[in-house]
């Protein structure tokens, strides 16, 4: 694909690392951004909401920047300009499950939600536990136009029993360790793990629910699994293997992630073993942060997914969680499956929804417009502290940084319809939402534009 010079003119920028944001012109060459012109110290961002807190407008600096006129001008007039969002939880369903999902469907919607890096998870058929399934999925992301990172599972087969060989899929290139999708019990196990990524520096990544206190997994136990006369799936659940892990964590000294955090008592849990020193990651999806076991009352199997939807006070503990960076990770757990399999039953069918193309409207409709996150706050969350703990390239925007953006309207509304990714299941179809995404750029290339610009 031929290099084109790209130049943005009149775009916001926010900027996570600085915490402020500045109206300026970007130039974009071979793949990264060669120059930055701060035109405004208080750009005026017309019927934009206010951000929770002060933030800093970044001082001028008087530039001047001569136009290539080989270069393709954006028009970045009322956009504000981030660093493109990365996802570091995310199911593609490839290889095995392709009738969901794909991993160039897949790359499409995300590309669409304004995500420029993505780490899938490992739970495939056959399961990322070997060097030919890592090396197929990497191969394919290469082919999607976004960058495309794995995690390696933790245990052979995701049987919870052996170990799989960490140190050479690690130098094969993977990303992180998880056995996402199946709770690890072997505590011995789990403390060898840890002591071996810590090694290798890379995460680990931990799914927390207890099978053995779990009746019916999905839905909370509470009025939503009374209504479906189901026994439901307790927080304790949760909770039990937070501290079982936490306290590991502390032992080895390892980079943990607390896999999509839904309870208020693990959000807790979590900043004491923050405080004690432990480097502790948590997660939290857009959906765990939006909405209750009401959704799932209303919406049935579309709002099933595991660990469950639980209490207002849970979903506003996660919120403050995020505030105080207790929980340093957005990611969506995108969750592709058919429409036949969401019409089960309510015990048959599959827990999970799909979040890319939604994620960073409900960022901007539950986090900033509501006054608990700065954009800069939000913009980390979702690019900055994702990219930082898998070592990637990104979350920055700074002159020689990687031109991975996403440009995007933060008030203007559109309804949650059509997908991009090969699935729908989603409980925000027919909202409507503010955060229109208009381009998503990477390595310098337009990956995603929308049609016309209102």
């Amino acid at each position: 694909m031929e290099e084109v010079t790209l130049f943005i003119k009149n775009g916001t920028i926010i900027d996570p690392i600085g915490n402020c944001l500045y109206k300026a012109d970007l130039q974009i060459e071979k793949g990264r951004i060669s120059r930055i012109i701060r035109k405004e110290e208080n750009p005026s961002l017309e019927n934009a909401p206010e951000a929770a807190g002060e933030i800093e407008w970044c001082p001028v600096e008087g530039q001047n920047m001569g136009v290539n006129s080989d270069a393709r001008v954006i028009d970045g007039d009322g956009l504000m300009i981030a660093p493109g969002l990365a996802d570091t939880h995310v199911h593609f369903r490839d290889p095995g499950f392709t009738y969901k999902e794909d991993i160039y469907t897949g790359a499409r919607a995300a590309a669409k939600g304004g995500f420029t890096q993505i780490v899938l998870m490992a739970n495939t058929k056959p399961c990322v536990d070997n060097e030919d399934t890592l090396s197929y999925v990497l191969a394919k992301g290469k082919e999607t136009g976004i960058h495309i990172a794995s995690c390696v599972n933790v245990t052979k087969g995701m049987a919870g029993k052996e170990l799989t060989d960490m140190e050479r899929l690690s130098e094969r290139g993977a990303a992180g360790f998880t056995d996402d999708g199946i709770p690890l019990m072997n505590e011995g196990l789990v403390r060898e793990a840890m002591e071996r990524a810590k090694k290798l520096h890379k995460p680990i990544s931990f799914h927390e629910e207890n099978p053995a206190l779990i009746v019916h997994n999905g839905i909370h136990k509470g009025k939503a699994s009374e209504l479906y006369h189901i026994g439901g799936s307790p927080r304790e659940a949760e909770i039990d293997l937070v501290k079982r892990d936490l306290e590991l964590a502390l032992l080895t000294g390892a980079d943990v992630v607390i896999q999509h955090i839904s309870t208020k008592e693990a959000v807790e849990l979590v900043r004491r073993a923050k405080e004690k020193g432990a480097r502790v990651h948590a997660e939290a999806t857009p959906h765990h942060f939006t909405l209750t076991e009401d959704a799932a009352i209303k919406k049935g199997a579309l709002a099933k997914m595991n660990p469950p939807l639980r209490e207002e006070e849970d979903r506003l503990a996660i919120i403050e969680g995020l505030k105080d960076g207790t929980i340093d990770l957005i990611a969506t757990d995108h969750a592709p499956h058919s429409k036949e399999e969401k019409d089960r039953p309510i015990t048959e069918a599959p827990s999970g929804i799909i979040g890319l193309e939604t994620a960073l409207s409900l960022g901007i409709r539950e986090l900033v417009e509501k006054g608990y996150l700065t954009w800069p706050e939000l913009i980390n969350r979702m690019s900055t502290s994702p990219c930082g703990l898998y070592g990637l390239e990104g979350g920055r925007i700074e002159e020689g940084a990687a031109a991975d953006l996403v440009l995007f309207h933060p008030q203007e509304l559109w309804t949650v319809s059509e997908f991009a990714s090969k699935s729908s299941n989603s409980p925000f179809i027919g909202e409507n939402l503010p955060g229109v995404v208009y381009y998503t750029i990477c390595g310098g290339r337009i990956v995603y534009k929308k049609e016309e610009r209102v």
